[in-house]
């Protein structure tokens, strides 16, 4: 089915391209089910819709797997990447506190911008740092280094707090189990192939809010994008005229 259902020329972004597939959207052409297609607004061009299959729909997954953020407290690991900054910016429209970490410091700038409300290093400073801007503990961690983070994660988050990891470090991590136990933390791991229909739906039209939504983010900072000045050899297949 050709999208939009009702004709052709219509701007659009679509995700889960190389999913079985030997290419994906560094192709002139992909075809891909008509659910993993979303409209792509007026204001965003489509080197920037190239940016926003993986790391969007990731992002957006593991900032809203433990439920509503609104209100509350999260940490975004890895604020500075491609999900981190995704994650960032969704977190930041959804009207949560948003603490970001980073590794180098040259990559503070991005996350602030990005929308972090406090950006810290992660380095052996982590928990005290992070406990001091929220004595009342986390309540949700977007983890990209499951392994080496997990520690401290589980330090500096509330009673049932939760985590939505979608990468590691180490494939078969140590974990604080009776820590995880006695706080009630929820873990949720996730890959993107396997997100549940449902929650794509969702993340789409989130996106397509345009205007009022975290596109705003992903036109005006062009500069920290994703996929940064590499996103001119991926227009093809993951944006544009449908």
């Amino acid at each position: 089915m050709a999208y939009p259902p009702n004709g052709s020329g219509e701007r659009a972004w679509c995700y889960g391209a190389q999913s079985h597939r030997p290419f994906g959207t560094a192709a002139e052409f992909t075809v891909v089910p008509l659910d993993h297609i979303a409209a792509l607004p007026e204001n965003v061009s489509p080197e920037q819709g190239a940016c926003l299959g993986i790391p969007g729909i990731t992002a957006h997954r593991a900032l809203h797997v433990g439920g509503d953020v609104m209100g509350r407290t999260v940490l975004v690991q890895g604020a500075g990447g491609a999900v981190g900054m995704c994650a960032v910016a969704l977190a930041r429209h959804a009207a949560a506190r948003v603490i970001g970490t980073v590794r180098p410091p040259s990559e503070e700038p991005a996350a602030r911008r990005a929308g972090a409300h406090e950006v810290i290093l992660n380095d052996q400073g982590l928990v005290e740092r992070v406990k001091a801007l929220v004595p009342e503990g986390l309540d949700h961690v977007v983890e990209v280094a499951f392994g080496a983070n997990i520690d401290a994660d589980i330090e500096t988050l509330k009673m049932g707090g939760s985590i939505g990891a979608y990468a590691t470090d180490n494939a078969t991590p140590k974990i604080p189990f009776w820590l995880m136990v006695f706080k009630n933390t929820r873990v949720f791991f996730l890959g993107e192939r396997r997100f549940p229909c449902g929650s794509q739906s969702l993340c789409n039209a989130r996106f397509e809010r345009g205007p009022a939504g975290w596109m705003d983010w992903v036109r005006d900072r062009r500069e920290d994008s994703p996929c940064g000045d590499r996103t001119g050899a991926r227009i093809g297949g993951a944006s544009g005229a449908a």
